[in-house]
């Protein structure tokens, strides 16, 4: 038996996958309440008091669960953004539980760079990843993992009077937002909804309702006005402009205390990927690089793009990197065309500074043939229904591709199944 998984239930409870025999064997649950004494404890209370107030670490759980492992060692993985706070954590951790920790200070972009490889490289017992959500499949990690979203706090009554003060109460609205702030988003919904015509909290699976990731967003539908998004910044209110981009969206910063109407370049954007996807169609030299910030990188898509460029008789060789830049890809000589299997909003924010077309999984399908350009672009790489090029595509949905040219379905055909013109 092995432990695959650990998380939490809203009350606080742990609960622990336990997988029996091998990769794809059956699955037991168990569900153990963090003990009173803990959640009580004066001295655990005193240093939690170093943290912020409106930061839920779940510093008690994550005791509670390193003790039931009887782990020795464990890691602790930090976006940039909560890194001030590993050393207090650590301290706390090793003075709680008397096992070692270490922190895995690489850079975290989001919950797809989780580095399970390096922590059991390093001997370690327990992953504690914090700030994302569970979105890695939990039976492919090499070791045990604690995902501790770090729950933020905010002032959720000047968020709904400022919303309500400021956008038309005939309105149909969206919720959205980023894992973070999504118990103050559902939190506010019934205020919301007391205000506007409708509320809605759509879900593209399995993200929980509401969540967005900078590559993935729910589609919101023709019956929404507009989307109201909590978030601090603009890299995940993005994902859901590019894939909503006939529904307006204002995003409220709870640190700011602003709510702003966001806008994207639409046009600019299709036009730039169109023509990389254009060029590369064009392509005879391909080259593939697989992400290995964490698990960035879905081996599962490089097979099938290797698949796919084999057969279109496209000549190719796989490149492995953290990081993908333009410096980096240009010493490699002789390569038409690049696909980058890590995270696709580096094509898309940044395609245009590479010499050679840099493709996402979607747009080289696109430049293959196997399926028509779409005027909504998607965001859609860790959805179910995400299509072959996304992460949860079954074997079957990525090998009707092989024989598959969008002209099929009715099109006028993207060039790719003749190396023409986009």
């Amino acid at each position: 038996s092995r432990v695959v998984s650990t998380s939490a239930t809203m009350a606080g409870d742990v609960v622990t996958t336990v997988q029996r025999g091998p990769a794809g064997g059956p699955r037991r649950r168990f569900i153990s309440k963090v003990p009173q004494a803990l959640l009580d404890d004066p001295d655990l209370h005193e240093a939690m008091s170093l943290l912020p107030r409106n930061y839920n670490f779940e510093v008690p759980k994550t005791v509670w669960r390193v003790r039931q492992a009887s782990a020795k060692r464990i890691a602790l993985q930090f976006p940039e953004g909560l890194l001030m706070y590993a050393c207090t954590l650590a301290d706390i951790v090793e003075r709680f539980t008397g096992a070692e920790a270490l922190i895995m200070g690489d850079v975290t972009y989001g919950a797809c760079c989780i580095d399970d490889l390096s922590a059991k490289a390093l001997g370690c017992d327990l992953l504690v990843h914090y700030g994302h959500s569970c979105l890695v499949p939990t039976d492919t990690t090499a070791l045990a993992v604690l995902y501790v979203f770090v729950d933020v706090t905010v002032d959720n009554g000047h968020f709904v009077d400022t919303v309500t003060a400021l956008l038309p109460k005939e309105f149909r609205v969206a919720l959205l937002g980023t894992v973070q702030f999504l118990s103050s988003l559902h939190g506010s919904r019934a205020a919301l909804a007391a205000h506007f015509a409708a509320v809605s909290v759509p879900q593209a699976k399995p993200l929980s309702a509401g969540e967005t990731l900078g590559c993935t967003s729910p589609r919101v539908g023709e019956d929404v006005d507009a989307i109201l998004f909590l978030a601090d910044g603009r890299f995940h209110p993005e994902a859901a402009m590019i894939h909503n981009p006939e529904v307006p969206l204002y995003r409220y910063d709870p640190y700011g205390r602003v709510l702003s109407k966001e806008t994207y370049d639409h046009a600019r954007m299709r036009e730039l990927r169109r023509s990389a996807v254009g060029r590369a169609a064009r392509a005879q030299s391909w080259g593939l690089v697989l992400g290995t910030l964490g698990r960035q990188g879905n081996p599962a898509i490089l097979d099938h793009l290797r698949a796919l460029l084999t057969a279109r008789g496209r000549a190719h060789t796989t490149v492995l990197l953290s990081e993908v830049f333009p410096a980096k890809l240009a010493l490699f000589q002789g390569v038409d065309a690049w696909v980058q299997v890590a995270c696709p909003r580096l094509s898309i924010d940044w395609g245009f500074g590479f010499e050679a077309p840099v493709l996402t999984p979607y747009e080289a399908e696109v430049a293959l043939g196997a399926r028509a350009w779409e005027e909504v672009y998607p965001m859609l790489y860790y959805a179910k229904d995400g299509g072959s090029y996304a992460n949860y595509a079954t074997p079957e949905d990525r090998a009707r591709t092989l024989d598959a040219c969008c002209k099929a379905a009715g099109g006028e055909g993207c060039g790719g199944c003749e190396g023409g013109e986009l």
